[in-house]
């Protein structure tokens, strides 16, 4: 991930008890992320052929309270282990990796998530990243309880 000057730069990781294989392929496909991501309300793939490298999709979710349109392209890819997105447009420009790799229990899932608020959002960025911390943090619980077949997803 390149970028340093960003103004959010947080990770979040959990222990999901199921085959990375099977992880991966669930967050890889961007029109999963409704399912387990809080706020979001639509994403649909906007390009042809394989979701992987140069892939792009758009998706609609909300942040405090405001709607977030947001385009991104699929710009780093390691088929069954890692993949980044990085938004094209939109209002609160960002970048997301994320990994997966075998543990005893499962499959650890990595997330690194950079950003630079603009607009209304850049008013508040020590706030911001707090917020973007929590949210992500709770995603990933609502993943792996998901994924786990927990019935509090």
């Amino acid at each position: 991930m390149s970028s340093p000057s960003r103004g959010i730069d947080i990770t979040s990781s959990v222990i999901v008890r199921r085959p990375p294989a099977e992880v991966f392929a669930f967050i890889a496909d961007p029109e999963n992320n409704p399912r387990w991501q809080k706020g979001m309300k639509s994403c649909r793939i906007t390009s042809e052929g394989p979701f992987e490298l140069g892939a792009t999709y758009a998706q609609e979710a909300r942040f405090l309270g405001k709607k977030i349109e947001t385009l991104f392209e699929v710009t780093a890819f390691e088929a069954g282990r890692m993949i980044e997105i990085t938004s094209t447009s939109g209002t609160f420009p960002i970048q997301v990796r994320r990994s997966v790799e075998p543990v005893p229990e499962g499959t650890r899932v990595r997330a690194r998530v950079q950003g630079d608020p603009t607009g209304v959002f850049a008013l508040a960025k020590p706030l911001m990243k707090r917020m973007v911390k929590s949210s992500v943090d709770g995603d990933y619980a609502r993943l792996r309880s998901l994924l786990e077949g927990d019935d509090r997803a």
